[in-house]
């Protein structure tokens, strides 16, 4: 059974001829704001490539202090919630009120207690002083080069961290909608670029871990 196909025409508005062309539009939209975050990330990206190609030796030192099983524990946390989101927009698609609700719920748990273990590492950062600037002590060579390592660290790992909090809001957001049967009539695309979105956060994450954490662990 097709249940775009039966989509209440109530759903779609004036601009559009049609469901199908909406939600082309609202994913076109999203497409170009992911692109614009790719662009913030990538530019990070390439100042980590930048200067580890300069500090090759620093930056292994540096990425030894971070805490792997941490890293390594959030990474398997995003994947699953990533899972349960995929799962949460074909329940919208198939009108599944509680099902949905479960499992956007689910999706923000997830990326709460990946938020919590962040909040744990970067407590465990302060109190081994290695935050630039405010709290910084390095007792091995090159201080600078190891302090442009965890500039880029809490530049990186903070604004994921901005986005997977925006995230956990609006799945939140979305859970309280959906519990007004909104989604029942088969509206499901607010859930399905809600899924663009969490999806672009787990797999930036997926390339901080090994950049971050498994550059001074081989």
């Amino acid at each position: 059974m097709n249940t775009t196909s039966n989509m209440s025409v109530g759903f779609v508005a004036e601009q559009f001829d049609d469901f199908q062309q909406q939600r082309g539009a609202a994913q076109f939209g999203m497409w170009i704001f992911l692109a614009t975050e790719v662009l913030f990330f990538g530019g990070l990206f390439l100042a980590y490539t930048v200067f580890r190609s300069l500090y090759p030796g620093d930056f292994v030192a540096a990425s030894h202090h971070t805490v792997v099983a941490i890293g390594g524990i959030n990474t398997a946390i995003l994947l699953f919630s990533s899972t349960l989101m995929a799962l949460a927009v074909r329940a919208a698609e198939l009108r599944n009120q509680k099902q949905l609700i479960r499992l956007l719920v689910g999706t923000a748990f997830f990326g709460i207690i990946f938020m919590i273990l962040k909040g744990v590492e970067y407590y465990k950062d302060w109190n081994d002083h290695l935050v630039p600037v405010l709290n910084f002590e390095w007792h091995q060579p090159n201080p600078g080069h190891a302090q442009i390592f965890f500039w880029l660290y809490f530049a990186m790992t903070g604004l994921h961290a901005i986005h997977v909090t925006v995230g956990i809001c609006i799945m939140l957001v979305f859970a309280v909608i959906a519990r007004t049967g909104k989604f029942t009539s088969g509206h499901f695309t607010p859930i399905e670029i809600a899924g663009l979105y969490w999806h672009f956060v787990d797999i930036v994450w997926i390339f901080l871990f090994p950049l971050l954490y498994l550059a001074g662990h081989r």
